[in-house]
């Protein structure tokens, strides 16, 4: 087992500490809005859990469908460039909200229509990160690579989470999103600094349709990955509804408002940092067995909000639940890199976060009725329950339970770092 500071050594490397400092200072970025965002829009007059919901469904809705295109324009351009124009699209759509906010003019269609950059923007930015990782770490050292960046990724985000509280508590959400489009173009330069990659697919004109075959080929013929995205979507479809608009709706009626969703998120960023300091250390056999357990633990929080439960418990069940996705993300994010081509891993992780996030915009629009009907504590018992009810089916392929991992990965001596591509299992 590595020491820690053989894993901190790959930020010596130039471009992945560049890939670093881009990905962690994007997460602080977006770290702002899930507080920043819902508060705002529920702030302005008039505004209830229907108009939230209808603002996150904007935002996810183009999210969702522009993944699969996404993942081939991270596959056919350099994916330096693809992850720079994601994080310049973002700038522009958060300032767009901020400045909003901050002169009190906030008609929700024009909300909603920065909220659709918002979602493009994560559709271009998700699938290159599968795909540049492997470009800029050393060879055999994925897992240390995507538990770094994970690192990094979970530290900006509490740092975040708290920032952002506190300014939406003190100053108003409109600083907070003003903030959040300036750290955004730090991230991009940074992007931008990581240098020239390859383009990563073959020379010669194809189709779009083309690649995307391609892709599907490479993702269906894997039954542990489409049946775990399977999962995903039905997890998803439960967690949207009730982390974006079920949660803060119970927050602001009932435990205090902006600061104590924020300490939820804060809690479950601090779990999610612990997760993936496990997640350097780990190397099960069996890691999408493992991760999939794991990820049963996501029910937890909303259980407890469902429950009425005091709020320093939902903070813990937060904790709880972000040491499980954390850990099981790196686990999933290796895995995927490992057993996949590198120049259809975009493709591949478009069509997994496609089909993850697939219902995502469903539950954000059902949870506002689901609110007004049945309460909004009984919807976050039943988006509790189809989180538990996931996992359990995704247990049921034996591909899931049995897929195991390498033996030995050669470990590459520093400053000597070659080809940026995984042994063959």
């Amino acid at each position: 087992m590595s020491p820690i500071r053989d894993h901190l050594s790959l930020l010596r490397e130039r471009r992945f500490a560049a890939l670093f400092a881009a990905r962690t200072l994007s997460m602080l970025g977006l770290a702002f809005a899930p507080v920043a965002l819902a508060f705002g829009v529920l702030g302005l007059p008039g505004a209830d859990a229907g108009t939230l919901s209808l603002v996150v469904a904007a935002e996810a809705i183009p999210h969702v469908l522009g993944l699969l295109l996404g993942g081939v324009v991270a596959d056919r351009y350099p994916r330096r460039f693809v992850m720079f124009t994601g994080e310049c699209l973002s700038l522009v759509a958060w300032l767009g909200i901020g400045i909003m906010f901050l002169v009190g003019w906030a008609p929700i269609p024009v909300v909603c229509a920065f909220a659709v950059l918002t979602g493009l923007a994560g559709a271009v930015v998700w699938p290159v990160l599968s795909g540049i990782i492997p470009e800029v770490a050393p060879a055999g050292h994925l897992q240390s690579a995507n538990a770094l960046l994970a690192v990094g990724a979970n530290v900006a985000r509490i740092g975040g989470l708290i920032a952002a509280g506190a300014i939406v508590v003190l100053i108003g959400p409109g600083w907070a999103l003003v903030g959040a489009a300036a750290i955004h173009g730090a991230a991009a330069t940074f992007a931008w600094r990581i240098g020239s990659t390859p383009r990563p697919g073959r020379e010669g004109g194809t189709s779009v349709v083309a690649e995307l075959r391609e892709g599907w080929v490479e993702f269906s013929s894997r039954e542990w990955l489409w049946v775990v995205v399977a999962q995903f979507a039905l997890l998803i479809l439960a967690w949207q509804g009730a982390h974006t608009v079920l949660g803060p709706v119970v927050a602001e009626a009932e435990l205090g408002g902006a600061g104590a969703w924020s300490a939820i998120l804060t809690g479950e960023a601090v779990g999610m940092l612990v997760g993936v300091v496990i997640a350097l250390r780990i190397r099960p056999r069996r890691p999408i067995l493992l991760g999939v357990l794991l990820t049963s633990l996501t029910a937890l929080p909303y259980l407890l909000l469902g429950v009425g439960a005091p709020l320093p418990l939902i903070v813990l069940g937060g904790f709880v639940m972000g040491l499980g996705m954390d850990t099981f993300t790196v686990l999933w994010q290796t895995t995927m890199q490992r057993e996949v081509p590198p120049e259809a891993l975009s493709r591949v992780a478009s069509y997994d976060a496609f089909g993850s996030m697939l219902f995502g915009p469903v539950g954000v629009l059902l949870a506002g009725p689901a609110a007004v009907h049945l309460g909004a504590h009984r919807a976050l018992l039943v988006c509790a329950a189809l989180i538990l009810l996931s996992s359990l089916l995704a247990l049921l392929s034996r591909d899931v339970r049995t897929l195991r991992a390498p033996v030995d990965i050669t470990p590459v001596p520093e400053g000597e770092y070659t080809s940026p591509v995984d042994p063959v299992v």
